[in-house]
């Protein structure tokens, strides 16, 4: 093993860990550090990386799936797992970054370039770090032809001004709160009055708002079927179908506090208006 190497878990949801992944893609190629990403499965994305991306092997950097010892040695250190893998890390790396320590590095202006120069190191982190360019989402990451092929369907429903919706739900309190129904509402009353051809494709964690939406705007509102769920390949696969779906529509009205529309947009390169009181 070459003595500069970055061994990376990428944690949270799908756009955490994209976001995640390409702030380490980048610091790899910026310094040369030998990085390789290891992906686990858990409740907040439960599907091998392989399973909704192409394979991710460039130079300086790979994604790998976890394997069984993994868990035992790479996973991140929790309560879950009585931080059992810190012995090992704290054995096997010369330094090491926790998830919980990246926002506080961040606003000091750490520079983790320079941190992972010359070292064996561990990292885990649900965020960017760094200076990513937008460009770099949409190359990086290459959706399977299952995802593609979703989104194709989605798309033969589009008209010359469409655009996309994400109503965050659920868990996610601080979008419930700053971004309620009625301001997507709005939004959408206000591009049908000045576009007749106006669709909306309506990406939500949330049943009752689809229906909500389908009997106030019927056809033009594409959206799909089924529930949106983190515990599947199915379900996670839809969801990475709905981010790249938004991300070809004209403008994304989208929630606070969500992760998910803003990463659409980075891929798509597309107008983001995030709805908030």
């Amino acid at each position: 093993m070459n003595k500069e190497y970055l061994l990376f878990v990428p944690s949270g949801g799908l756009a955490n860990r994209m976001r995640a992944l390409a702030s380490a893609y980048n610091l790899s190629q910026r310094t040369g550090v030998q990085t390789e990403a290891v992906w686990f499965c858990d409740w907040a994305l439960n599907a091998p990386f392989n399973s909704i991306f192409e394979p991710l092997s460039e130079k300086y950097f790979c994604v790998r799936e976890a394997e069984k010892q993994d868990i035992l040695t790479l996973d991140r250190p929790r309560k879950r797992n009585f931080k059992l893998p810190l012995l090992y890390q704290l054995l096997r790396f010369e330094q090491r970054i926790d998830e919980w320590q990246v926002t506080p590095l961040k606003q000091k202006a750490f520079d983790f370039e320079t941190w992972a120069v010359g070292k064996k190191s561990y990292m885990s982190c649900y965020q960017d770090f760094g200076n990513v360019e937008n460009a770099l989402y949409r190359s990086l990451f290459r959706p399977v032809q299952a995802v593609l092929d979703e989104v194709e369907r989605y798309q033969t429903s589009f008209t010359d001004h469409t655009f996309g919706l994400h109503i965050r739900r659920t868990d996610n309190r601080e979008s419930i709160e700053r971004s309620p129904i009625n301001m997507f509402i709005d939004a959408v009353e206000h591009e049908i009055e000045a576009h007749e051809d106006a669709r909306f494709f309506l990406a939500t964690d949330d049943e009752v708002t689809k229906e909500t939406f389908r009997r106030r705007f019927a056809d033009r509102i594409i959206t799909p079927e089924t529930p949106a769920s983190r515990s599947d390949i199915s379900g996670i696969r839809s969801g990475l179908a709905a981010m790249w779906t938004l991300a070809a529509t004209q403008t994304i009205y989208g929630s606070a506090g969500s992760s998910f529309s803003v990463m659409a947009a980075k891929v798509g390169g597309n107008q983001l208006q995030v709805l908030s009181k």
